[in-house]
């Protein structure tokens, strides 16, 4: 586990093409059905505009990644990862609200994802940004498991980007 300054120390930034290999080894290492190096390839190969991919950086090391696709004023959540030396630190926590947040100036005014029905701690972090169920979309998971349709309205209102904003701080800042 890091100490506290290293983890202040954290950076996010937009994923590269130098930054493949990494985000390939954790979501291999975290994911049951992981995307392959390639499926990040074509994200990155996307026209401008259509996608979002912000990595999460401490030192030289990527330590998170999270990737979000635009439809209309809809931003979907499609992927976010820590590396699990790295878990239960808050990452994910700042990821997501910088990945929001910057989904918000470019234009998003609802957010939505899926997540397994299994998964308590991603739908206990996401139940933070105010994303509540409102279906399941049946064997949804290549091993057969459900998802649950999350959605959050109106991300870009002043009270929404301030727990935004509340939310990228570091643990620390925000106990």
């Amino acid at each position: 586990m890091t100490n506290k300054t290293e983890i202040q120390s954290l950076a996010f930034r937009e994923l590269t093409f130098d930054d493949l290999d990494a985000v390939a080894a954790i979501e291999a290492s975290v994911a049951p059905s992981p995307w392959s190096r390639t499926l990040f390839e074509g994200e990155l190969s996307l026209p401008a505009g259509q996608r979002l991919w912000l990595v999460a950086q401490q030192a030289d090391q990527v330590v998170g990644f999270a990737g979000v696709m635009f439809v209309g004023d809809d931003v979907h959540v499609m992927n976010i990862a820590v590396a699990p030396n790295f878990q239960r630190q808050g990452i994910a926590r700042r990821l997501l609200a910088t990945v929001l947040r910057r989904s918000v100036v470019s234009g998003a005014r609802h957010a939505t994802l899926e997540v397994r029905d299994g998964n308590d701690a991603a739908i206990e972090l996401y139940r933070r940004f105010r994303l509540g169920p409102v279906g399941i979309r049946n064997s949804y998971y290549e091993d057969g498991e459900d998802a649950l349709i999350l959605w959050a309205h109106d991300i870009h209102l002043p009270s929404y980007i301030k727990l935004l904003d509340r939310l990228a701080l570091p643990r620390e800042a925000i106990q």
